[in-house]
């Protein structure tokens, strides 16, 4: 069967009709069955934006289904404007077909038991509805259910405020996070304030970019001294390698932190790497962007399992594809240049640390 435009629109098109969690998830594993029947037909590039097209429209789609749930529990509309944010891979534009939950929530106005009350529920509702059509619950808690993603502006403006001036590896941790928030349903100008707040100052701030540094070159090695590619030697993942942590999130976490430093508000890292190149500042850029394709290709075509209809996989490319001369030469190069990055900027934190001492 050809693949056309119009047949991904039409399985984009049953997403928006679904009328309950159920249905919703129906129509994943539809839309699904489309996308993997056209992983690898068309660029990586375009291939992910579906993909992540698909997410929006699930998650805008089970946000009305939310709404209309609580009017029928008697806790009628919502009190006021809200926004349904994304962060993570979902909001780079970079989730797969089973990434999990990473959300929150901006609420309008000033905190009152009202809101607080609505907001709760809504939030606890929205997080269980997605976990039923197939996004896990985020590990580190990162979701519309808990208080820390799920707050009014006001109380958001606060806290992202807490996190620049705290300079500690958890709170950094959080607001590296809230970096790549992305808007995807609700109010789009709460998402506009948001994200107003959250570069406040950043610029001006060199022990925040510091501190940024601090917690973007935590390295996990990938390249043995001779090297040679590190794969995993127990375990069930033996004799494959982690491509996820390997060289995705290393190459994400250089892009961002030169991206943060430049007020690049861009999203994805691709789009952020053309910003970057725009600047005329930096070398390797074109390299970076080969990599950083290669290690999406690979993420997407690692080993995965069906349950249910949804898809789970554990991010390790199998040890039978690094047999592969031509694969494991491109993902040489690409961690030999990781590792580049990564002592430039061990070297550049180094050099600040001096200076402050």
């Amino acid at each position: 069967m050809e693949l056309t435009d119009e047949y991904n629109e039409e399985s984009f098109r049953t997403i928006v009709l679904a009328g309950s969690s159920e249905e919703l998830r129906e129509r994943r594993v539809a839309c699904q069955k489309v996308l993997l029947e056209q992983l690898n037909v068309i660029p990586i590039e375009e291939w992910m934006f579906r993909v992540n097209t698909m997410h929006d429209l699930i998650a805008q789609t089970a946000v009305l289904i939310c709404e209309a749930q609580m009017k029928e529990a008697g806790y009628g509309p919502p009190p006021c404007a809200y926004s349904f944010i994304v962060f993570g891979s979902s909001g780079r534009q970079e989730a797969t077909l089973w990434s999990d939950q990473d959300n929150g929530l901006i609420v309008e106005g000033e905190p009152d038991g009202e809101k607080n009350r609505y907001f709760e529920f809504f939030g606890t509702l929205l997080s269980d509805m997605l976990e039923e059509v197939g996004y896990e619950k985020c590990a580190g808690k990162v979701m519309c259910s808990q208080v820390m993603w799920r707050k009014t502006l006001s109380e958001w403006i606060e806290q992202l405020d807490s996190w620049r001036t705290q300079l500690e590896w958890e709170p950094i941790r959080y607001f590296i996070i809230s970096s790549d928030m992305r808007h995807v349903a609700g109010s789009v100008e709460l998402s506009a304030k948001w994200q107003e707040a959250f570069y406040e100052g950043f610029a001006e701030n060199e022990q925040l970019s510091n501190a940024v540094l601090r917690n973007t070159v935590r390295h996990k090695a990938t390249l043995n001294l001779l090297g040679q590619v590190l794969t995993e030697r127990f375990g069930d993942y033996a004799g494959g390698f982690d491509v996820k942590y390997g060289v995705y999130i290393p190459l994400v976490n250089i892009v961002r932190r030169l991206s943060l430093l430049h007020g690049i508000r861009a999203g994805s890292t691709l789009e952020r790497i053309e910003a970057l190149d725009r600047l005329g500042k930096y070398q390797h850029l074109e390299d970076i962007r080969r990599a950083f394709l290669l290690a999406m290709r690979l993420r997407v075509n690692t080993p995965y399992s069906v349950q249910d209809g949804l898809l789970i996989s554990s991010d390790y490319v199998a040890e039978s594809e690094l047999k592969n001369k031509q694969l494991l030469s491109e993902l040489r190069e690409s961690l030999l240049l990781v590792r580049r990055l990564h002592r430039a900027l061990q070297r550049q934190l180094r050099s600040a640390e001096r200076w402050r001492s």
